[in-house]
């Protein structure tokens, strides 16, 4: 496993220091039409306002360890390899950083398979802007192509809670994605289980696109299961999805 953290900071003890500065990710890492031999492969983009942070929850899910402060105004991405269902997914985490003042958003919106929107809890304006983030991403992306993950942070500072984790979960209601209220200073655990439910969720919906169209058809108590996955029930009504505060 690779990753480059970003800042001025040494890697953790656990991490190598042998990732990718990501100026530029997408000349050499975007891709046309999936195909079955990029099955194995997993994008995912965190994205959010400043502060709230994005990759604070990154690494702490890549690494375990919590580093508090960063600063930078480059992007980065890490790699690393996952295992479920004795299946290696190879996943390239971008965590973005002052992509509305770069305007390089589309892009990276166009160049993500699965999204974690990150906010604080003790930010109502990031809020907001993660509202925009989703609404952005419907209208870029159609149905069933991406997945996203909802992600409210620093938990640990309910005393200055602005945003409440109903809030919160009427926001992934409307959107019918997933939703994890963590503390990434606090709580590797939370973390770590919010980006496997994204990673394994995406998989997923890999997994159905790379089917042949008279699969999908022909295959109702699959694509119904899938629907239960994406949040959708099977008349394309979205219901409530599964959310969690740790």
């Amino acid at each position: 496993m690779h990753w480059h953290l970003k800042g001025s900071q040494n890697p953790p003890e656990s991490a190598q220091p042998a990732g990718e500065e990501c100026n530029q990710p997408y000349k050499d890492l975007r891709s046309g039409n999936w195909k079955m031999t990029n099955l194995n492969k997993l994008k995912v983009v965190v994205i959010g306002s400043s502060k709230v942070g994005k990759s604070a929850v990154t690494v702490r899910y890549l690494t375990k360890r919590y580093i508090g402060e960063y600063s930078s105004s480059r992007d980065f991405v890490y790699r690393h390899g996952v295992i479920y269902d004795n299946v290696t997914t190879e996943v390239e985490i971008l965590d973005t950083s002052k992509c509305d003042k770069r305007g390089c958003l589309y892009e990276h919106l166009r160049w993500g398979d699965a999204f974690v929107v990150v906010y604080s809890i003790c930010d109502k304006a990031s809020f907001e802007e993660a509202a925009d983030y989703l609404q952005q991403l419907t209208k870029l992306k159609l149905p069933s192509y991406y997945t996203i993950l909802l992600l409210g942070n620093k938990s640990d500072l309910d005393h200055a809670r602005e945003i409440s984790v109903n809030d919160g979960q009427e926001l992934s209601f409307r959107y019918s994605c997933q939703f994890y209220e963590v503390s990434a200073a606090e709580n590797f655990a939370g973390v770590s289980l919010a980006f496997q439910s994204l990673i394994r969720e995406a998989r997923s919906t890999q997994l159905f696109r790379a089917l042949p169209l008279r699969r999908k058809l022909g295959v109702n108590s699959v694509s119904k299961a899938l629907g239960n996955i994406f949040g959708k029930n099977s008349k394309g009504e979205r219901k409530k999805r599964p959310s969690l505060s740790i």
